[in-house]
């Protein structure tokens, strides 16, 4: 095996040795330890010292019972630190020089941390839309690797990676528990299951740990919570507030943000009348065309109609759309005109990361006196 399995067979002999096995509750082996904070994000805590740093995972999925512990040493100090192994989910030498990550909305963090280079593999690279990643797909040096639900175990292992950042939507993953078994680490990322906007950004720190880029990635995401909490200050200054329906149909069904969503909340802070904001639930509703029409057939705008990036594909796919008030005058805004190069949208994969991007053009979409020079990024008016 390559120099990094030596080193954790190494760290993994030291820890056998240990007689008094610690719980994964236990502090840091040293006298000083140092909280991250993370004030938005409720999945995961970073506690930081010297020696070691621990991550924990609390919501990789929803409704998981289960805590993720993360242990991630200094390569440094791999010979000096002992750890119970049976205390931790995975241990990590860091920084990390080759990461597979598996989902698109992981690349955002990597290449804002600059360490996009470090990227060597990934499940269905068809989906990255970023340019800079793309580059690196087409020179060859990000391997593609399947599907994610059905990795090429072969071909990661092949890769040599020092971690895998897992995505997954529930405890049925035995393609990620027979990574682990090979001796490769793999740590579960919950940013998707985040409910607010500044909280699913606020993963960039669950990655900065693993690059020892903490204070890089808390200045980032400080700029782009000021801007956030900017723009929500502007939007208070509306004089007008204007009625919003959201969603589209799917097979006799409208699905729309659910009131506590994260896509309710930007509506909430770009201060507009979501027509669902009083609805519980973080995901998505579903709700009859019939009901929409009642109560949506006059909103004067229409935001997220699914992936529909013209009037005429939003008609042909039912007539009950141009019934709609916002459709006869033009105010319908899609997030399916912002794609990558291979199709992929990027409100999908850089949204989550830039909420301040997103709530800027909502704001300068419903109140474009407030910014009247942002050039919309994510949304854009449905193509004639």
């Amino acid at each position: 095996m390559k120099h990094l399995y030596l080193c954790i067979a190494v760290a993994f002999l030291l820890l056998s040795c240990q007689k008094e096995k610690k719980s994964s509750g236990e502090s840091l082996p040293v006298s000083e330890n140092i909280e991250i904070d993370v004030n938005h994000a409720k999945g995961f805590t970073v506690e930081k010292s010297s020696d070691l740093t621990i991550i924990k995972v609390t919501t990789p999925w929803p409704g998981n019972q289960k805590t993720f512990t993360y242990a991630l040493i200094p390569r440094e100090k791999l010979a000096s630190v002992t750890l119970a192994r049976d205390a931790y989910d995975a241990i990590v030498v860091t920084p990390v020089e080759k990461i597979v990550v598996t989902s698109t909305t992981h690349i955002p963090s990597l290449e804002a941390l600059d360490v996009e280079d470090k990227l060597i593999g990934f499940p269905d690279t068809k989906y990255i839309s970023s340019k800079k990643t793309r580059q690196n797909i087409a020179d060859g040096k990000v391997k593609e690797l399947g599907k994610n639900e059905a990795i090429n175990t072969e071909v990661l292992i092949d890769l040599e990676p020092e971690l895998v950042i897992g995505f997954s939507i529930n405890d049925q993953n035995k393609t990620y528990d027979n990574i682990q078994k090979t001796g490769i680490p793999v740590v579960y990322n919950g940013d998707w299951v985040e409910e607010t906007p500044l909280g699913k950004a606020e993963w960039i720190k669950f990655f900065a740990p693993f690059f020892n880029l903490e204070e890089k990635a808390d200045t980032i995401f400080s700029n782009i919570e000021s801007e956030y909490n900017a723009a929500v200050e502007i939007s208070k200054k509306a004089k007008n507030i204007p009625t919003v329906m959201s969603g589209a149909l799917y097979q006799d069904v409208w699905y729309a943000p659910a009131g506590d969503s994260w896509a309710a909340q930007f509506l909430a802070d770009a201060n507009c009348n979501y027509l669902w904001k009083a609805t519980e639930g973080t995901g998505s509703l579903s709700l009859s065309i019939e009901s929409v029409l009642e109560k949506g057939q006059d909103a004067e705008f229409w935001i997220g109609p699914s992936g529909y990036s013209s009037y005429l594909d939003l008609n042909n796919a039912n007539q009950h759309n141009a019934k709609f008030n916002a459709f006869k005058n033009k105010k319908v805004f899609t997030f399916g005109l912002s794609k990558g190069s291979t199709g992929g949208l990027l409100y999908y994969e850089l949204g989550p990361n830039r909420p301040d991007l997103i709530l800027k053009d909502l704001i300068h979409i419903f109140h474009p006196e407030l910014l009247p020079d942002h050039q919309l990024f994510f949304f854009k008016p449905l193509l004639d």
